[in-house]
């Protein structure tokens, strides 16, 4: 079988959402499948570890695509183009778009479509295209595979999908999460954090992350217990954060507030590794990798009431409403004064995170990618 792949999220140092499944799913089908051959289409120059294999036959078609006007060209003309001189198999789009003219077969990887949902929080030309396109993308693929159960449902409900050609797979933990020993957890508080225990929040810092309720919330949770806990928070900050600026200027701890940026994937690792819980209180996720990221770590986990992380978390975190401050300290506090609950959380997320493996996503992405495929 000649297996196309939408590599275009492949950028090395970059690895975040949908390019971490990518490298994780396909570097997977290219080790376990030699039989097969891939052919990679990248929209930029690519790094060589990207090509996973001598079964993998990199390709470069013009133009970067970063914008809806560019996500057109590249998914209508370039890839069109390319399969039909390469005649692959099957296509696999591993980030929620996929070229409507192709004729090819597709499987369609769809993480969330949070733009219905929260379409205010979204440029737009962004807007506008993910408005008109996205439920033409998952009614044209022939299986569709997503990363959690509420996904799938939110596609049924909202595009009227078949219940049928929607596969459940997962997001998986990369193996450097785990937990610290004691001296290395000191360390990196002592590096962060004055040496002193934090909440730890990773992501985009944006209106849908919650981050402005959370830094609210700490400081319900400062005021009431007159602890020296930081809050640390990593991520880049990206469009419409102007309310996150303005809940850290309304802080009265600011002090114990720190805002990391981007941090590089080992070292996000250890600081998930020495953090006293994950406070990840998002409005809406697909899936929300980093309270399994968290759970991998032995690291208890605050997290929303809402879309997936329930599925993800299971009993192994304190579930909250993301739109109630007082919910979310309140969180904070329980987790902070009961040593037991903490205790109780982290087994409980031994057992969780054993649910959700990269492996198992590669699994069923092949098992679509087969079935697509048949005559």
């Amino acid at each position: 079988m000649k297996i196309a792949v939408n590599t275009r999220f492949l950028i090395k140092g970059r690895l975040e959402g949908m390019g971490l499944f990518t490298y994780e799913v396909v570097r997977r089908l290219v080790e376990q499948h030699s039989e097969h051959t891939f052919i990679f289409f990248f929209d930029r120059t690519y790094d060589p570890s990207f090509v996973f294999g001598k079964n993998v036959e990199p390709v470069v078609l013009f133009p970067p695509a970063r914008h809806p006007f560019l996500f057109v060209w590249w998914f209508e003309w370039s890839v069109v183009r390319a399969l039909e001189e390469l005649k692959p198999d099957v296509f696999l789009s591993p980030d929620n778009f996929l070229s409507l003219r192709a004729k090819l077969k597709t499987v369609l990887v769809t993480h969330d479509i949070a733009h219905a949902h929260f379409p205010e929080q979204v440029s737009f030309f962004h807007r506008k295209y993910y408005q008109f396109f996205a439920p033409k993308f998952n009614r044209k693929a022939q299986r569709i595979v997503t990363v959690s159960h509420f996904t799938k449902q939110d596609l049924i409900r909202q595009y009227q999908i078949q219940p049928s050609k929607i596969a459940v797979a997962c997001n998986g933990c990369r193996p450097f999460f785990q937990p610290l020993a004691e001296a290395e957890k000191r360390h990196v508080r002592e590096q962060y954090a004055d040496l002193e225990p934090y909440f730890f929040y990773v992501g985009a810092v944006h209106p849908r992350k919650n981050v402005h309720r959370l830094i609210a919330a700490f400081d319900q949770f400062k005021q009431r217990t007159e602890t020296p806990v930081k809050l640390l928070v990593a991520g880049r900050f990206a469009w419409k954060a102007g309310e996150v600026k303005a809940a850290f200027e309304a802080s009265s701890f600011k002090k114990d507030i720190k805002f990391l940026g981007y941090v590089e994937d080992t070292e996000l690792a250890r600081l998930m590794g020495a953090a006293f819980a994950c406070t990840y209180i998002s409005q809406f996720e697909g899936f929300g990798v980093p309270v399994l990221e968290a759970m991998y770590c032995d690291v208890p986990v605050i997290t929303s009431n809402t879309s997936s992380l329930p599925e993800v978390v299971g009993e192994a975190g304190l579930l909250v409403d993301p739109y109630s401050v007082g919910a979310i300290a309140g969180a904070m506090e329980s987790i902070w004064e009961d040593e037991n609950l903490r205790a109780d959380l982290i087994e409980k997320g031994k057992l969780q995170r054993q649910k959700f493996t990269w492996q198992k996503a590669a699994d069923i992405v092949y098992e679509n990618l087969k079935i697509a495929a048949r005559p």
